[in-house]
């Protein structure tokens, strides 16, 4: 019995060999489909167990971890930008304002009959930044595969302010409190 990361996200495999986490990948093949009768929180909760029950439906006998991040900004999800427009938008938007990342963690073992899962939310400021900044990074291509246009953990740290909460969450994985509940679970 092993754990699975249902992610192909680098920066979550880095977050679980940072806290020794032994694990192997399997991305999860699911289609993104938020469920619109649910709040932010629901939805970002409800994309991780569909990522984390589809791997599971493959390997009952593992733990498999999913995870998805979000970001909010006036109760408005702002997913990976579309394109480089989509980005500059989405970055002016979120300049010298607070914004919410919220990152859902789903924990599945269909062996074992278990399921739980939770959302981290962490708010976010941003300083106020230049169109020229926005358009510089851009350019540099790495907000185009990001929740919000923007990596903390890259070029994008310029941009904030201050930050309530998790950090490792901004990133994509609340490594602690996922550490400490498969901890509590016997999971590791």
């Amino acid at each position: 019995m092993g754990i699975i990361l249902a992610s192909q996200s680098p920066r979550r495999k880095e977050l679980l060999e940072l806290a020794e986490i032994e694990h192997r990948i399997v991305v999860s093949e699911v289609e993104e489909l938020l469920d619109k009768d649910l709040d932010v929180a629901g939805q970002v909760q409800d994309l991780a167990i569909q990522k984390a029950c589809k791997v599971a439906e493959l390997y009952p006998q593992e733990t498999i971890i999913g995870a998805d991040t979000i970001v909010v900004l006036d109760g408005k999800i702002l997913g990976k930008p579309k394109d480089e427009q989509d980005a500059f938008n989405t970055l002016k938007a979120l300049s010298g304002r607070i914004h919410q990342v919220m990152t859902g963690v789903s924990i599945i073992n269909k062996e074992k009959e278990l399921i739980t899962s939770f959302v981290n939310i962490t708010e976010v400021e941003f300083y106020f930044v230049t169109d020229e900044w926005i358009l510089n990074y851009i350019s540099s291509g790495e907000p185009m595969d990001k929740a919000g246009s923007y990596g903390i953990q890259g070029k994008g740290f310029e941009l904030v302010k201050s930050i309530s909460g998790d950090y490792y969450s901004v990133m994509g994985l609340p490594i602690a409190q996922l550490k400490r509940t498969l901890t509590h679970l016997n999971l590791i």
